[in-house]
């Protein structure tokens, strides 16, 4: 009997999971929330702009160092019985170091500073330098965007560079290495220095066939180019493929062999389709968490304009993967409900239910439009289609006797809302959408919100039992670098989660729902082209 570790990095908390090679059961896992958290508005007791969001490197090797332990504890196993260690992580999550693969924040004299610390996915501080990226490409006739969604994101690698080189050179004097925090992961348990194509393909302006699109970072900035050489550039390792095994140092460290092999890390919600098994074209699988990825898989490379981008390999070989996204889902509804009143939070305590069961059970009989309420769910600006991370939210048809509950729906059915917009885009450019799929905790525990979805996008969908996909796809890839199957293929078919529940649309719900849509996405195109300076003015009064 042989194991994998897969080891899931989210937003808020890392998961260490020890998996039965041969059939995907979780033999042990560790959960550990980061201790510092998401570093926002303010570093060390000092204001840092509203649109930071930052974290600490040492907070990622404390889930390594703690959980790999822990779990070898748990279960009682031979460390000659682990093949194979897979890393997923969120992206672009950016991180720079020294030459001995040091953070920077760690070294003396640069704590304090917000530039030196891990840029995470959601931080939107570098929307000038993506603007800048965008109008430099439109001004060449949409050159190098074509597989990006003909948009360029704050969130991305390129632009979290270019904003450490203008807002703090001396960061960027000392750092050796830019890379994605995945790598780094993967480089400190090897000791080697590597990229994944996953996570270059998607937020680095990186193809196969022609490398970096220097000739973009020339026009930008004179020395873009040579920063993406010298720190970013580093040889390439596929998915499906070996980076190498354990450094034995490391190996030591937390009791495993040296000989265990380890894989090249996979974007998180890119590694819920080995954990659920979405490995066909016409799939659109919803990796829903604090934010939600709508991904899918086609044999050929299609420019569809809003989404994230496309690239060759990065899940499964030989397939063009494609990324698009929503910026708020879970935190839109966690914010919700810190809204909440306290005669609803005395209620649930005496009912013994969270508020999301209260909420949920209040809500749950309501036909379609009965709130007169629409929601626009851009509290974290817009991934797709629209591609603005500085879009802002908005709630429509307020009285004096909307209830809180209704409230809690409305954005429930925004974020399926903004599903539908996600998926017309992918079925507009010549990807037809036969099956969805719905993983990760949220749908798991919230059958109410999922019914919404499928009357929303008039699709039955199949909610996977996993909240913990991620971690099952990275160990997937681990058991395939480490030998325990021949192919991967052959491993997500021995390994993926089963099926939890599928909910089928209903006629009655579709017609509603399509008549709130259409106002939605009237909304959704006042708001997000057409006024959207109105917002974008009162929000520079924000920001002055």
């Amino acid at each position: 009997m042989t194991y994998s570790i897969g080891i899931d990095f989210g937003t808020g908390s890392g998961r260490a999971f020890l998996i039965d090679t041969d059939n995907g059961q979780v033999v042990a896992k560790y959960i550990k929330p980061y201790t510092h958290g998401t570093i926002e508005r303010a570093l060390h007791g000092k204001k840092i702009p509203h649109s930071f969001a930052l974290q600490n490197g040492n907070d990622y090797m404390e889930v390594i160092e703690e959980g790999i332990p822990n779990i070898m504890e748990q279960a009682q196993v031979a460390p000659d019985e682990v093949v194979g260690i897979g890393i997923d992580f969120t992206s672009s999550t950016v991180i720079f170091t020294d030459d001995q693969l040091t953070p920077i924040h760690n070294l003396p004299g640069f704590e304090d500073n917000p530039h030196a610390y891990v840029k995470l996915w959601k931080h939107h501080g570098a929307h000038k330098e993506a603007d800048l990226l965008f109008q430099t490409a439109l001004a060449n006739k949409n050159r190098w965007l074509g597989y990006y969604g003909y948009n360029v994101s704050s969130e991305w690698m390129i632009p979290k560079i270019m904003e450490v080189m203008n807002q703090a050179p001396e960061v960027m004097e000392v750092t050796d290495n830019i890379m994605e925090a995945g790598d780094w992961i993967v480089n400190k348990l090897t000791g080697d220095n590597v990229r994944s194509n996953c996570g270059l393909g998607f937020k680095s302006f990186w193809e196969e066939e022609s490398g970096f699109h220097y000739d973009l970072f020339d026009k930008v900035d004179e020395n873009l180019s040579q920063v993406v050489k010298n720190k970013v550039d580093a040889p390439i390792v596929k998915i499906g493929e070996t980076v190498g095994t354990l450094d034995p140092a490391m190996a030591e460290k937390l009791g495993l062999s040296p000989n265990t092999k380890v894989s090249p890390f996979i974007i998180d919600a890119h590694s819920s389709l080995l954990g659920i098994g979405s490995e066909q074209d016409k799939q659109m699988t919803m990796v829903i968490g604090t934010s939600t990825c709508h991904l899918m898989l086609n044999e050929k490379q299609h420019e569809v304009p809003g989404i994230s981008g496309s690239v060759k390999g990065a899940i499964i070989p030989e397939l063009y993967a494609y990324e698009a996204g929503q910026s708020a889902v879970g935190d839109l509804f966690e914010y919700v409900v810190k809204q909440t009143p306290k005669e609803y939070m005395d209620e649930a305590e005496q009912q013994g239910i969270s508020i999301f069961e209260l909420l949920n059970n209040k809500v749950k009989d309501q036909l379609p439009g009965e709130s007169g309420l629409i929601a626009l769910d851009w509290h974290n600006g817009n991934r797709s289609v629209l591609s603005d991370s500085n879009l802002t939210g908005c709630l429509f048809g307020l009285t004096l006797q909307t209830k809180h509950e209704e409230i809690y729906r409305a954005y429930l059915e925004a974020t399926a809302f903004g599903t539908k917009m996600i998926m017309q885009q992918y079925q507009s450019w010549n990807m037809d959408v036969e099956t969805v799929f719905a993983c990760g905790g949220i749908p798991k525990k919230n059958p109410l919100m999922m019914d919404i979805y499928a009357n929303v996008l008039n699709k039955k969908v199949t909610v996977i039992d996993s909240e913990f996909a991620p971690a099952i796809g990275a160990a997937i890839l681990g058991a395939v670098c480490g030998g325990a199957h021949q192919s991967l293929n052959e491993a997500i078919n021995a390994m993926k989660e089963p099926v939890l529940y599928e909910i089928t649309p209903e006629e009655q719900k579709v017609k509603r729902y399509k008549k709130l849509f259409s106002a939605y996405k009237e909304l959704h195109d006042i708001h997000g082209y057409k006024k959207a300076r109105i917002m974008r003015n009162v929000n520079k009064l924000k920001e002055s």
